[in-house]
């Protein structure tokens, strides 16, 4: 995990961290299955026609088109062809497509994944490696291969996305406060750390192999074009790029992520193949975009470093809360030991989307870090198999209190690191930004908007302290010692 944290909020018993960005690493092996969508130069008109007779559509696209035809991939009955539209380029249906009907079939033989790779030349150098860096290095090698089997694939990768791996310093400067900018930096300094082993260990020793220098930018090249534009979730096949499918750009509106499978089939006419089957989540009109859902589940920060854009759904945004068990708690021991039984550990990491409900397991992992006082009874060895079930409900006022000024004071602090103010942030939206500058605000108003609304989750949950049933109450509530509207029930001798 990329976390980097604010200074520690502390109380008596322990200190919360609230992280200025985790977007785990899980995404970077194995890498989500994504299209990228962005060519180097930019294109604006949508075509409509074959790209063989489209003067828009590139040269290079042409001759693509051209070699997937040869190779028995498409035909003029293929539903879907490359066309010019404004994320780049994209899928233009030739016909009305149905809802899951296939668009296009690509043959394993054309895929580039680590079984690719472990088939060339370089394959047993690669044997050792993480997958995503042996396909690093074949797609870098066959970039600068003129004889290669992918080489009018190559040709037309862009050269950069608008990820934010990409971005300038000055670029990054406009996320200053945002967890994107830390995350960034992480991902960037963990991208170098490879290539800087890689190159010790594979690339510096193997010249003949590696005719032509591979620098830190070819692996950032390479990294970008996976990061992007990997498809994973199929049978087997966690990191695959295929030539075609990966034109197809992304739409918030369609709310499935069901489109690619791995089926057998014929991939020519005397051959039969893997084939990677593409096909729409929607009905599509002849002459619209061919679009699918890349990501459910990302957050506006993680479409802009996997793809370099972000998305208009507000319940995009969100804010990764980090909390930790302190060492310096005298309970440390305890409290980690129940975090560990529970799934947990020392730090948890908590993602919060706007409108969207706590996570589940937030409060409870709140009210066992801010245990103390006369609330660590419940940290005895006698409660160690109930505890958690106990911390799902309020424990005390005090354990309440605590948690509720603690969080409050954190989104304060996280709210003072920006450099604009979310006001300022809608008025440039207003106006025509460069696409970078309008990641970039959309990402700090996002995050702004995300620290208070659960600063004032807590607020709210602050005025109602009084109104809560606490753990005592529920304990009395159990022996039949209290009513249910709270009193206490005294029971007179006879």
């Amino acid at each position: 995990m990329v976390t980097h944290a604010l200074p520690g909020l502390s109380s008596s018993t322990s200190t919360f961290l609230v992280s200025h960005q985790t977007i785990s690493f899980r995404h970077l092996y194995p890498l989500a299955r994504r299209p990228s969508l962005h060519l180097k130069k930019p294109l604006t008109v949508t075509s409509l026609q074959s790209p063989e007779c489209d003067p828009s559509v590139p040269a290079e696209v042409q001759t693509f088109w051209n070699w997937l035809r040869d190779e028995g991939v498409v035909s003029p009955k293929t539903l879907a062809k490359p066309g010019v539209v404004p994320e780049g380029l994209g899928l233009i249906a030739q016909r009305d497509i149905a809802r899951n009907e296939v668009v296009l079939e690509v043959p394993k033989r054309l895929w580039i994944n680590p079984d690719a790779v472990a088939a060339s030349e370089i394959g047993n150098l690669c044997s050792g490696l993480k997958p995503w860096i042996t396909v690093a290095l074949f797609l870098i090698r066959e970039k600068f291969r003129n004889d290669s089997a992918w080489r009018l694939y190559l040709d037309i990768l862009p050269e950069y996305t608008n990820s934010t791996i990409f971005w300038s310093e000055e670029e990054l400067s406009e996320l200053q406060g945002t967890q994107l900018l830390s995350t960034t930096d992480g991902v960037k300094e963990y991208v170098q750390s490879e290539f800087l082993k890689v190159e010790a260990e594979i690339i510096l020793p193997n010249k003949q192999l590696f005719p032509s220098p591979i620098t830190l930018e070819d692996f950032f090249w390479a990294f970008g074009i996976l990061r992007s534009r990997a498809f994973s979730r199929l049978r087997g096949q966690n990191l695959v790029l295929i030539p075609m499918a990966d034109l197809i750009n992304h739409s918030s509106k369609i709310t499935t992520e069901d489109h690619a499978w791995e089926i057998k089939g014929a991939a020519g006419l005397f051959s039969w193949d893997s084939l990677f089957s593409l096909r729409s989540p929607i009905p599509v009109k002849a002459g619209e975009q061919v679009l699918i859902q890349y990501d459910i589940n990302k957050s506006n920060a993680e479409l802009a470093l996997d793809y370099g854009f972000i998305d208009s759904l507000e319940s995009r945004n969100g804010f990764t809360l980090t909390l930790e068990i302190s060492e310096s708690d005298p309970y440390y021991g305890d409290k980690l030991d129940i975090a560990e039984s529970n799934g947990w550990g020392e730090t948890a990491y908590f993602d919060i989307f706007l409108g969207s409900q706590l996570p589940q397991a937030m409060l409870p992992y709140l009210r066992l870090v801010a245990l103390g006082g006369t609330d660590a009874f419940l940290l005895e060895s006698i409660f160690r198999n109930s505890v958690w079930g106990h911390l799902e409900l309020p424990v005390s006022l005090a354990n309440e209190e605590l948690i509720c000024r603690v969080i409050q004071d954190a989104c304060k602090s996280a709210l003072s690191g920006y450099h604009t103010t979310i006001e300022e942030d809608g008025k440039l939206k207003e106006r025509k930004l460069d696409p970078r500058l309008e990641i970039a605000v959309g990402i700090r108003e996002g995050e702004k908007k995300v620290l208070q609304y659960i600063e004032g989750i807590f607020k709210e949950r602050e005025l109602e302290l009084d109104q809560l049933e606490y753990y005592q109450e529920r304990r009395l509530k159990d022996l039949g010692l209290c009513g249910e509207q709270g009193e206490i029930i005294f029971w007179e001798p006879k």
